[in-house]
């Protein structure tokens, strides 16, 4: 079924003034899924969700006005949140936690109030907040620094398994080298290992690490991303590769000034065209594969995306 978001941003608005918690907090939930779904009510949904913040105490819609509030992606949000982040009822501090990414852009200084509210929610005394809050601050945000390294550095001793293996694959995005000897010892649990310990070896990019993965099924989540990743052999290969891509497309399209990039936070290498700035990038890797490892049968995938115009 489609939203009429329209309609539901009136409705959503009209609950939040109901004396009852429970209409209040369907309210929240109705403004959220619209903001979620139309960036055009984004701002309006906002305003309304603000203005119950300043006189809203049940704890119960505040948990759905801080999810809420997130799913605007309204930076406005982000005091509301932060002063959130201290109330009582653990799970508000999780909505919180779990908000405060869309709200901010968390791509700034690592003394932005948004990480520095993350950071403290890492060590929260509820073991779901601070499985949270690790998530945002290392795979959500990108923020670095001594602070955030060190509350990730101590998620990496927690009891609580998410927790603890959030706090990894967030040092590991960082190319934090304690990740390694971390991820070598879950990598060796009998038990095996999660999904996100695989994101985590795949990021990191250690060849250390192959011949633990290897002893897993390459069929399981994860596991052929980060073999790949770790086998310096495949990786030369693919560098290799992506230079050619890179040629072979200058040379049928000099226009599209492509070039190819690596990120500190996510592995793998992108090309983008930068002779057309609103084109996403291309995964080097999936776009080679869908040419069968040929990078000049994938410059010309490039190029049947980006028609020549002709002008008159």
């Amino acid at each position: 079924m489609v939203m009429n978001t329209a309609a539901a941003l009136a409705h959503g608005t009209e609950s939040l003034r109901s004396a009852e918690p429970a209409e209040r907090a369907a309210g929240c939930d109705l403004l959220g899924a619209a903001a979620d779904r139309d960036e055009t009510v984004q701002d309006d949904a906002a305003t309304a969700l603000l203005a119950l913040a300043e006189r809203e105490r049940d704890g119960r819609v505040l948990a759905r006005l801080a999810e809420a509030l997130g799913r605007t992606r309204d930076g406005r949000a982000v005091p509301v949140l932060v002063a959130l982040a201290g109330h009582p009822d653990a799970e508000v501090r999780g909505q919180v936690a779990a908000a405060l990414w869309p709200a901010e852009v968390l791509t700034g200084p690592p003394d932005a109030p948004g990480v520095r509210a993350l950071i403290g929610l890492t060590r929260d005394p509820d073991p779901e907040v601070r499985d949270a809050a690790t998530f945002t601050l290392g795979f959500q945000c990108e923020a670095d620094g001594p602070d955030v390294r060190a509350a990730l550095w101590e998620r990496t001793f927690d009891d609580h398994l998410d927790a603890r293996e959030e706090g990894v694959r967030g040092l590991a995005r960082r190319r934090d080298p304690r990740a390694l000897p971390l991820l070598v010892e879950l990598l060796a649990d009998p038990d095996g290992a999660a999904v996100l310990t695989f994101h985590a070896a795949e990021i990191l990019g250690a060849p250390e690490l192959l011949p633990l993965l290897e002893d897993y099924d390459p069929d399981d989540p994860g596991v052929a991303d980060a073999v790949a990743a770790c086998d310096p052999a495949r990786r030369a290969r693919l560098d290799d590769a992506a230079w050619a891509l890179v040629c072979a497309v200058q040379r049928l399209r000099p226009d599209l000034a492509p070039a190819v990039w690596a990120t500190r936070c996510e592995p793998g290498l992108t090309l983008g065209v930068h002779g057309d700035p609103d084109a996403p990038g291309y995964d080097v890797a999936a776009l080679l594969a869908r040419a069968n490892g040929d990078p000049a049968r994938a410059a010309d995938l490039v190029e049947s995306d980006h028609p020549v115009i002709i002008r008159s």
